[in-house]
């Protein structure tokens, strides 16, 4: 198996790739993100990894995910970089739509101002959360890159895959409000 060039496919495509502009691409991300709710979060540090379905919101930018906790946080403990994966249910081959986020995750302590900004945000009472046995962690993802598969691209007269790469807390600068 040659691994490299596998691994390569998507980068010597991308070179040739018909790309739609950057902003009119933010809008359709932005957009595809706030239809969805549920993402499957990647997570690995050294020989162990964990993929875990988990709901998100999306807020400046940003993901925001709550977790009472799990294996997840044995990875994020070693390995501050983790992928998001949202997609759509596979209904045939023209009708495509997935999106994987790379980015950095960062463990927000309960109480503080972001956290009660979000409980706020989610309309969440921290009265409820304070009753809880357990503690709910928060996990904030900032992204750096976004590749997203789009079969409508194609029918735009671009590639159905696009990418982004991202400076930090760009999303949260583009063109229209994320709330």
């Amino acid at each position: 198996m040659d691994y490299k060039k596998a691994a390569s496919y998507w980068i010597e495509r991308d070179e040739k790739a018909a790309k739609m502009d950057r902003d009119e691409l933010l809008t359709y991300i932005k957009k595809f993100i706030k239809e969805h709710n549920t993402c499957a979060m990647a997570t690995g540090c050294g020989d162990f990894v964990r993929c875990t379905p988990i709901e998100y919101n999306y807020k400046d930018g940003r993901f925001w995910l709550f977790s009472e906790g799990g294996l997840k946080f044995r990875g994020l403990e070693g390995n501050k970089s983790v992928c998001l994966a949202i997609y759509d249910s596979y209904t045939g081959f023209g009708k495509l739509n997935g999106m994987q986020i790379t980015g950095i995750a960062e463990i927000v302590e309960p109480w503080t101002d972001e956290y009660m900004d979000l409980l706020a945000f989610k309309k969440i009472p921290a009265e409820n959360l304070k009753k809880l046995s357990v503690t709910m962690h928060l996990i904030k993802v900032t992204p750096t890159r976004i590749d997203f598969l789009c079969s409508d691209f194609k029918n735009m007269g671009f590639d159905s895959r696009q990418h982004l790469s991202l400076s930090s807390g760009e999303l949260s600068n583009a063109n229209e409000s994320d709330r």
